[in-house]
Order: C-alpha cells, then structure tokens, then sequence
C-alpha cells in the first residue's frame, strides 16, 4: 500500500493513515501535515487535510493536532444527508469531543445511539466502535476534537481519529 500511495496509484484511507503513523511512531498531524519547528502553528480555513469524504462532498478535515505522545487533534466535519462515517475502535484511552455547529447527527457508540443538533456536545471513549450520521435533510457540520495518550509509545492498537 505504501508503494501504491507513494507513486499516486491509491489514495490511502484514514484506517490506513492510522495504521502507518503508528508504525512510524508518531501522530497522524504529523503525518499529514509539513514540519513547522516553531512554537505557534495556524492552520488558515481550508488549510487543513482532508482525510475523509463521501461521494455527496461530506469530509473530515484536520484542521489542527499536537505532538506526540499525547496527541490532540482538532477536526472540521460536514456530513451531507444520510452520509455516515464509521469508525473502529481506536487505541486505548482515546477520548472524543463533539459538538454540532450546524444541522443534526446521530453518534453510535457501542451501539447505543446518541441524537445531537446544534450547541449539543458528546464525550465518548474513542476506543470503542462509533459513528458519525447526518439522519436530517440539510448539511450538518460539527467540530470534533480527539484525545490519543501515548502515541508512539507501542502499545498495541495504537490508532486514532474520528
């Protein structure tokens, strides 16, 4: 896969970023993102990586994170009617923060659905199987900030995002 995405002949999923930013010990900001070695980094609108998107024109963009090994990372979402985004279980410790700017979601964690519309927030454990869906007739768009304890450090399953 790495040969594949290094010749532009595949375009890896957000699974597959996960997986090689913690082979390489480090944070999938990282990753995505050039090296800045200074103190202060802004991310201008519509700077940030995009790293998941549907065929309507949903995506998910991070838009900020942190070093590691205790990764912050700051998402932008917008999910266009009946989009869904499903996300495994990430490394142990992770913690979600959601709150929706615009429209309503639906957030599936273990199973247990969770109905949101704007100014409702959630905290989850990110390490258990959850989801992201827009149930209404109109865009929704939320900001999401992801909480990954020791990334690099090896311990297994390190993956992290949305």
């Amino acid at each position: 896969m790495v040969i594949n995405v290094e010749q532009g002949a595949a375009n890896p999923s957000v699974a597959i970023l996960l997986r090689l930013s913690d082979a390489l010990g480090i944070g999938l900001p990282a990753l995505v993102e050039p090296p800045r070695p200074r103190p202060v980094k802004v991310t201008r609108a519509g700077e940030g990586a995009v790293l998941w998107s549907s065929p309507t024109g949903g995506r998910g963009m991070l838009v900020a994170g942190t070093q590691p090994p205790d990764v912050v990372e700051l998402w932008d979402w917008t999910l266009f009617p009946a989009d869904t985004h499903d996300s495994e279980a990430h490394a142990p410790g992770t913690k979600e923060l959601l709150q929706v700017q615009q429209g309503e979601v639906t957030v599936t964690v273990a199973g247990e659905q969770t109905s949101l519309v704007v100014g409702d927030a959630i905290t989850f454990d990110g390490d258990l199987a959850h989801a992201y869906t827009n149930p209404g007739d109109h865009p929704a768009r939320f900001v999401l900030a992801v909480y990954e304890p020791g990334v690099g450090s090896g311990a297994p399953g390190e993956a992290g995002h949305g």
